[in-house]
């Protein structure tokens, strides 16, 4: 059995793993890492498969140990990682021995950061899931955020060679793009004026269920009540503040806001990592080019994932 003690804990540090899908009629969203091409990459590179479970972290990682020889690799951003004291490069896996001590620092370029683990992190599956759900008590570790001393079981790996990636991981830049709707048609040519041509910037009230932006006030010349219906990851919503709002892994599965858009889901993970207050842009775009970003984003990981050797 090897065990992973939680030295100091980092910011909504929680064991993410593949988003739990199929019970948004039950009322219990998906979950899941909010930047799952990080995550994937984070997995691969210390030999995990994809239903492993891992850590998520918001900002500020913290610092474990282990019992036995473990890889350990940290993604999501740039952040001072160190061994016993020694900086390691994040991006790549490298040895973590019994007795030595794993920091993680700030991140730097991202919100949210992963640390995986080598052979996963055995906690319970719930639902067809071992990811956490905060909001629901769910699944994860005792379903909560890891504290101080908690105490972690990880599943044996079968090999423990470090690896590295041949290629550097690179989103896209340029305005985050959307489709329009579900109630597109509840917002006029202002409002659309304004969505599209005015700077917005993702504000400090953000978490796993949502996040607020700065920006012009949106007003819904149809009224800003609906009869509740599903929110899709990335909707946004617009209450009757004005105050658009972008709903993340662990939203509401039911709103009764009108949502003018819907941030597609190639660039779902680019918004969820943008530093507070950085100034971006909306677009339009049709779902088939929706479509076809989504499978351009998810072959680019894949190729970078084949293409992980052993340092």
């Amino acid at each position: 059995m090897v065990m992973l003690e939680v030295a100091r804990a980092g910011l909504m540090v929680t064991v993410q793993a593949k988003p739990r899908n199929g019970y948004l009629a039950a009322g219990v969203s998906p979950s899941g890492p909010m930047d799952e091409d990080a995550f994937r990459i984070a997995q691969a590179l210390v030999g995990n498969n994809a239903d492993a479970a891992a850590l998520e972290f918001a900002q500020t990682g913290g610092s474990y140990r282990v019992s036995e020889p473990t890889l350990v690799a940290v993604t999501g951003g740039a952040a001072e990682v160190l061994i016993n004291g020694q900086a390691v490069p994040c991006w790549e896996s490298h040895l973590l021995e019994p007795g030595e001590r794993l920091d993680v620092g700030v991140l730097r370029g991202g919100m949210w950061g992963y640390i995986a683990f080598s052979g996963g992190i055995d906690v319970p599956v719930v639902l067809g899931s071992r990811t956490t759900h905060v909001r629901n008590a769910m699944g994860g570790f005792k379903g909560r955020a890891l504290a101080d001393g908690d105490m972690l079981t990880l599943f044996p790996s079968a090999t423990l060679f470090p690896r590295q990636m041949r290629s550097i991981f690179r989103r896209p830049s340029g305005p985050i793009r959307t489709i329009a709707g579900p109630q597109d048609d509840y917002f006029d040519a202002r409002a659309w004026s304004l969505f599209l041509e005015e700077p917005f910037a993702v504000s400090t009230r953000r978490d796993r269920m949502a996040s607020l932006l700065f920006g012009p006030a949106l007003h819904a010349a149809r009224g800003h009540d609906i009869i509740s219906d599903g929110t899709p990851p990335g909707s946004i919503q617009v209450p009757g503040s004005g105050t658009a709002t972008v709903l993340t892994a662990e939203r509401q599965t039911t709103g009764g806001y009108p949502k003018i858009a819907t941030v597609i889901s190639a660039d779902l993970p680019r918004l969820a990592q943008m530093p507070g207050g950085l100034p971006f842009r909306f677009a339009l775009v049709e779902q088939e080019q929706a479509e076809e970003s989504l499978g351009t984003a998810r072959r680019a990981v894949d190729a970078i994932i084949a293409e992980i050797e052993e340092g």
